[in-house]
């Protein structure tokens, strides 16, 4: 045992913060054992929150500057990128009505009128989509993102209650472990891809919007725009430590700029260069282009998709704002004012088609073209804000769910949760950006990148969104098939076209996604091993009676707060604790934090207590949901438990002697486990154990980090694994 002074790695057998993945069939032991204090009434359900119409119309306008920076700013880059020569103007419309339909189909259709409506409880994004879907399937796999389940769970006010029929997909999830076991990869591989995201967007946009500055000086080279962007970026992350509020509180008026001033010159290049321009909303251009061209047409599938990179974030940002809001702020600024820009593109280059590499630029009007390059690159920094933060927030929300290692989470706004910033990540997000811009320096296969990274998430939003559809909807089948069939080729279609350029820049978001998954899925494993090892070796409650009712252990005065992230029963460093020490204080509160796969907990759920076993022993539970803040300090947390047992204990002795015991002094205990691998697992579980997980275990953060109690009334046990 020693003083809990350094960053280690703390690893509750013991720790705060995480819980075990387990789930039983039978009622919980935590059922069994004890008799939880329901300290509120039965709440009403979740019922969907309607805004007024003018704070949904303000809602909208602020979405402008977060939601849609990264798409509004895809003019700039979506031409640039084709490649084509020799162009004609059928060509030009074949171009133009892909981007029209590839706008309305995968954005205006699917995300904004579909895929918004399976939030959970108005929040968005993959571990969104999943936390819904686990509350309405019993997810058992030990491998399996942590989903411990509670009867008291669906008594909570933003637990939605599963329904009790079982359709065939829902019973196929339930007893299948492969397929539980794919679904959990198919998240992290989400999460990795977006992560990834938050490393491209930046380098992308804004070499894109620098690069302008070349068609009006020859003396400034594709060398000096790099060094230029790698200034601004490093400069942009470098003040992330102030939060978004602060970084960003003129995103929206600068965005709203930016798509007035597009339309203005859209308009005014279709009356100029081809009024009848817009003829390639018909869709048998597309037809005719595809016909005409075969291979070329088809790689061009790659640029045009770029012109709706950044669609994923109307799904991902939802919960800073609501459904209603996004959808006005899209269908009636962003989709029309993205049809125009491209109209507009593209009734410039039927008359300069020469102008291709550089055709958002060139297709300016002189007397606008440098207020038009400063509000493009404010916009491009604009786009990449929404993704760094995009990334912050979903890093938090996989430290909450279990399957990401212990990182620096600092929460940069009182009044928005959401609003958060992680040193480590953004340092790593820096230095990953950098070496994108000056590796690649602006090429091609930047662009390339960034569009495999997204298609990716979209089919794996398809899919997840398919799955709502069947368990939680009960969604006739012929829907379904109208919804996965047509979206599942036409987004397969894509990716092959984007796969064909994995040799020219499309192997980095893999390449990415491989680093990231490969820390998630070890340290989930990891964590897993352990949940399975302290399940089996777990202590029964005639256990514990009997070791504190032996003539050999001492009752010292004080209260013991010993934490455990075993939900289920009594984790074995409890046993491992009293044998060794033959002691225990005349009062113990074994505590486990648990975060659910809800958006947040209320502060009057967030305590259940209950008595275990002898007298002076008592179980709580922390609760949190993965929005949640878990930042406490010591004084509030020590209060709100004590307050917790008061209400429960109805004995005015056993109430006098809580209060004498904690008069008497309050000692934290934590335990550091250690996972050693036998040799009865094979080499990859053993280098995935004693190497992987345990280099990510010793260098992420403490599991306590978040309780702020002071070292010397900080007792560290430890505990060796073997597994």
């Amino acid at each position: 045992m020693g003083d809990n002074n350094a960053k280690d790695d703390v690893e509750n057998g013991g720790g705060f913060g995480l819980w075990t993945e387990q789930v039983e069939e039978a009622v919980s032991d935590v059922d069994r054992t004890m008799s939880f204090t329901r300290t509120y009434q039965q709440p009403p359900r979740h019922k969907v929150e309607e805004y007024p119409a003018m704070q949904t119309l303000l809602l909208a306008y602020q979405s402008l500057g977060v939601v849609y920076g990264d798409l509004g700013t895809s003019p700039v880059n979506v031409f640039s990128s084709t490649r084509l020569t020799n162009l004609t103007e059928e060509d030009l419309l074949g171009t133009l009505s892909l981007i029209i339909w590839t706008l309305t189909s995968l954005v205006l259709i699917k995300y904004v009128f579909i895929v918004l409506d399976a939030n959970d409880h108005g929040e968005g994004g993959t571990f969104a989509l999943y936390s819904y879907i686990c509350r309405h399937i019993n997810i058992r796999s030990k491998f399996s993102i942590r989903n411990t389940r509670l009867e008291s769970d669906e008594d909570m006010t933003y637990y939605s209650r599963g329904s009790p029929l079982r359709t065939r997909t829902r019973k196929f999830l339930e007893t299948n472990p492969t397929a539980q076991n794919f679904l959990t990869i198919l998240v992290l591989l989400g999460t990795c891809m977006v992560i990834g995201d938050g490393a491209l967007t930046p380098a992308t946009c804004v070499l894109s919007a620098l690069q302008g500055i070349q068609s009006r000086s020859s003396k400034i080279t594709q060398d000096h725009v790099v060094w230029i962007s790698v200034v601004l970026l490093v400069a942009l992350f470098a003040f992330q430590h102030c939060g978004t509020s602060k970084v960003g509180f003129s995103f929206s008026p600068i965005m709203l700029l930016w798509f007035v001033t597009n339309v203005s010159i859209g308009t005014y290049n279709i009356i100029k260069y081809h009024p009848s321009i817009l003829k390639a909303v018909s869709p048998h251009y597309i037809v005719k282009f595809f016909s005409r061209n075969t291979k070329t047409a088809w790689d061009l599938l790659g640029a045009v998709f770029l012109s709706i990179t950044g669609a994923e974030a109307m799904f991902a940002d939802l919960g800073h704002f609501n459904k209603r809001a996004i959808q006005l702020g899209f269908s009636f600024v962003v989709y029309p004012a993205l049809i125009l820009t491209y109209a507009g593109e593209t009734a410039y280059l039927v008359k300069h088609p020469e102008k291709i590499s550089d055709a958002y630029y060139s297709s300016l009007p002189d007397p606008v073209y440098w207020p038009m390059f400063v509000i493009s690159t404010l916009a491009a920094v604009v786009a990449s804000q929404s993704m760094i933060s995009a990334s912050f927030s979903i890093v938090k929300q996989s430290l909450t769910l279990g399957c990401f290692p212990r990182v620096n989470i600092i929460h940069t706004s009182s009044k928005h949760e959401g609003q958060v910033y992680s040193p480590e990540i953004n340092y790593f997000l820096m230095i990953l950006t950098v070496g994108l811009v000056v590796g690649f320096k602006g090429g091609v296969e930047l662009a390339n990148a960034y569009g495999v990274v997204v298609i990716w998430v979209m089919i794996i939003t398809t899919f997840l969104t398919t799955l709502v559809m069947l368990v939680i909807w009960k969604t006739n089948i012929l829907l379904v098939l109208g919804f996965f069939l047509p979206y599942m080729l036409i987004e397969s279609i894509f990716m092959t076209s984007l796969l064909n350029k994995i040799p020219q820049g499309g192997w980095v978001p893999f390449a990415i996604s491989a680093f990231f998954l490969i820390i998630m899925l070890s340290w989930t494993y990891g964590r897993s091993k352990k949940s399975a090892y302290e399940a089996e070796r777990k202590m029964s409650t005639r256990e514990l009676d009997e070791m504190l009712s032996s003539s050999n252990v001492y009752r010292t005065p004080g209260i013991c707060f010993f934490f455990t992230d075993l939900v289920n029963g009594i984790p074995p460093i409890i046993r491992h604790y009293i044998q060794n020490t033959n002691s225990v204080r005349e009062t113990m509160v074994i505590i486990t934090v648990r975060t659910l796969p809800i958006k947040t907990v209320l502060p009057e759920e967030r305590f259940n207590v209950g008595k275990l076993g002898l007298a002076g022993v008592y179980r709580c539970l922390v609760q949190f949901g993965y929005k949640d803040s878990q930042d406490m300090k010591e004084d509030a947390y020590v209060n709100s438990v004590m307050a917790k047992l008061q209400e429960h204990v109805d004995n005015m002795n056993e109430k006098q002697r809580i209060q004498s015991a904690a008069q008497k002094g309050i000692v934290f205990v934590i335990g550091r486990t250690i996972l050693k691998a036998n040799q009865g697992n094979g080499m990859l579980a053993r280098f995935t154990i004693d190497y992987l997980y345990r280099f990510l275990q010793k260098n992420s953060r403490a599991a306590v980090s978040t309780l702020e109690i002071p070292p010397e009334r900080t007792l560290q046990i430890g505990m060796l694994y073997e597994i």
